[in-house]
């Protein structure tokens, strides 16, 4: 199954395979003969140890039943939206990803919609991000509410180049910022992204897009004929165009990272988002995602010539520096 695929909704326990963290073994033979043995909490054990706090998140059983691995850490980072007021329950589990997963909720009426997508970032020690250095290069840091974390402010800094575990949250939770935060600039100007309703420490809400039991499928896993491959070839192109011109590039676009419903697509997925002028890298990962994105329409007929494609959106956007 590719990296970006939709799971079934019925599917059984994704992260299973994960296990758990190994028990210091030399303090495990430590513990003393007469040790009362007390078994593991149950998903059902912890998800009802939450609703002590008498929230909505767990004031009655969730449709989606997480797996014990699973179960503690995804309650964690939906709860605030729960407490907002914004969903009321958790449908389904719609894909798992090296970084992050999501889940299809039941939205609160007040969002004035059905269904919400939640993207869940995954525990720090499931995560695997790679390269991520190259990304976060001209990148300032952000806090929770969005807002940049100043340079004077010398013990996040020191935290961060120090890498202590407040300094990795501190870079995590700038890292899922600058997704929400992109999100919100680019649905504002009006591209074919989700609309972000919310965020957290490790989650965020977003549009669904698709239905519950059939959510809509990566462009990846679409055959097009060629009248329509030719259209939406463009409609890509223009929202790679009305990226550029704001100041941002995808920095992991493809096939993988479109989604197609009803005839039209929604490009997700942007925590690598790189600025321009910010990032020596930036002109190598541009070039990069035109060319995923071509690959794919030439396989379904598109004629394409991503090369001078590439450079042609780039003089036009990317002043060159004097």
């Amino acid at each position: 199954m590719s990296r970006s695929s939709y799971l079934n909704y019925d599917d059984s326990d994704a992260y299973d395979q994960f296990g758990t963290p190994h028990e210091n073994r030399q303090e495990h033979r430590k513990k003393k003969r007469g040790e009362i043995h007390r078994p593991k909490k149950s998903s059902a054990d912890v998800i009802a140890a939450l609703s002590d706090d008498g929230t909505d998140a767990t004031s009655r059983p969730l449709t989606y039943q997480p797996s014990r691995f699973e179960a503690a850490w995804l309650m964690e980072s939906l709860q605030p939206f729960f407490d907002r007021g914004l969903i009321t329950d958790i449908l389904a589990l719609v894909r798992g990803g090296k970084e992050a997963s999501v889940y299809v909720c039941q939205a609160h009426p007040v969002t004035g919609v059905s269904l919400l997508a939640a993207k869940v970032y995954r525990p720090r020690m499931f995560r695997q991000m790679r390269n991520d250095s190259v990304y976060r290069e001209g990148r300032e840091i952000l806090t929770d509410s969005g807002k940049v974390v100043k340079k004077t402010d010398h013990r996040v800094m020191r935290a961060i180049g120090k890498k202590s575990g407040f300094g990795i949250e501190v870079a995590h939770t700038s890292w899922l910022m600058y997704e929400y935060t992109t999100l919100q600039a680019l649905h504002h100007a009006g591209l074919d992204v989700p609309k972000p309703y919310s965020a957290a420490t490790n989650a965020m809400l977003m549009t669904y897009v698709g239905e519950l039991h059939r959510p809509a499928p990566t462009l990846s896993l679409i055959a097009l004929e060629p009248d329509e491959a030719q259209a939406l070839f463009y409609q890509v192109i223009a929202n790679i165009e009305g990226m550029l011109a704001r100041g941002v590039i995808h920095g992991d676009l493809s096939a993988y990272n479109i989604l197609y419903w009803d005839g039209t697509l929604t490009v997700i997925d942007f925590p690598q988002i790189v600025r321009p002028q910010a990032n020596h890298n930036s002109w190598t990962i541009f070039q990069r995602d035109i060319m995923r994105v071509c690959e794919y329409f030439n396989d379904q007929g598109v004629s394409t010539d991503p090369e001078a494609l590439a450079t042609r959106l780039w003089k036009t956007y990317v002043p060159d520096e004097e």
